[in-house]
């Protein structure tokens, strides 16, 4: 007996934003089609190589194949795309995973789970609310997705994307995000960075995102208010950064969603 492939997809493009932050691109080998919804996510996987290798002596093991590392990833492609899945993904120095894939190059095989998972999406967000969409490092993926997905569809009145980052080299949809907010009045584009040094070139805003949600800040940068009646908060990202946004918006009067209150304003992603 053969031992199984645990691949079932390929690397079809990849786009290197700098050494330790880049764009997948990954198709299944079956041409299968996947639906989704913005903001949704699925897994990745790659054969772990300390693994023990199966056992030739059980057909069992032989037909299970290799073990996977796997991890889960929002999706940052449009639905209409439906031949492939875009992934913006960070290098983790310390991470198995990331180190694995960023030995990839095109046309190399990979695991992709053709089960699409998640909530964090704008179902239940009525249209023509203001969206503020805060997304720190990689975790402005998702609000990449539905920006695309939603735009010119009355979906918001406003939509403000905080983008937060260490280093200007990090903004990685930089130069779309600038030229759309260019182009429609609807969208308002603020990355931020925290770490860049005080010579660098970069004129925009620095700081942490919490700083412009203050909401004297937040109005005179954006002219919207913080009003939980008008306004939905959707956070993607460290779970400090999400911890201390609800924080803060409680004392606002915006509630979390969750079961107990489903019509909540404050939607949050944690990456880990």
């Amino acid at each position: 007996m053969s031992q199984a492939t645990p691949y079932n997809a390929t690397l079809i493009e990849r786009e290197d934003i700098h050494d330790a932050l880049a764009i997948f691109k990954f198709q299944l080998d079956s041409g299968q089609e996947l639906d989704f919804k913005p903001g949704q996510y699925t897994t990745l996987g790659l054969v772990d190589p300390d693994a023990p290798p199966p056992n030739p002596n059980s057909p069992a093991s032989r037909k299970k194949g290799p073990r996977l590392i796997r991890r889960a990833y929002s999706i940052a492609s449009l639905p209409k795309s439906k031949s492939h899945l875009e992934f913006y993904i960070v290098r983790i120095n310390e991470g198995k995973f990331t180190r694995l894939l960023w030995q990839l190059k095109p046309g190399d095989p990979v695991f992709m789970d053709h089960k699409i998972k998640g909530t964090f999406t704008l179902d239940g967000i009525p249209d023509g609310k203001d969206l503020v969409m805060v997304g720190t490092g990689t975790g402005v993926a998702p609000f990449w997705s539905m920006l695309n997905t939603y735009r010119n569809t009355g979906r918001w009145r406003k939509l403000i994307l905080l983008d937060g980052c260490r280093y200007i080299k990090d903004l990685g949809y930089y130069d779309q995000l600038t030229r759309i907010a260019d182009e429609d009045d609807s969208i308002i584009y603020l990355p931020t960075v925290t770490r860049e040094p005080d010579d660098a070139p970069w004129q925009g805003l620095r700081g942490r995102v919490h700083g412009i949600l203050e909401p004297e800040q937040f109005a005179k940068l954006t002219g919207v208010n913080l009003d939980p009646d008008r306004c939905h908060i959707l956070l993607c990202g460290s779970p400090q950064m999400i911890d201390q946004a609800t924080e803060n918006l409680g004392k606002l009067g915006f509630i979390t969603r969750d079961r107990d209150h489903p019509d909540g304003n404050i939607h949050f992603e944690r990456y880990w």
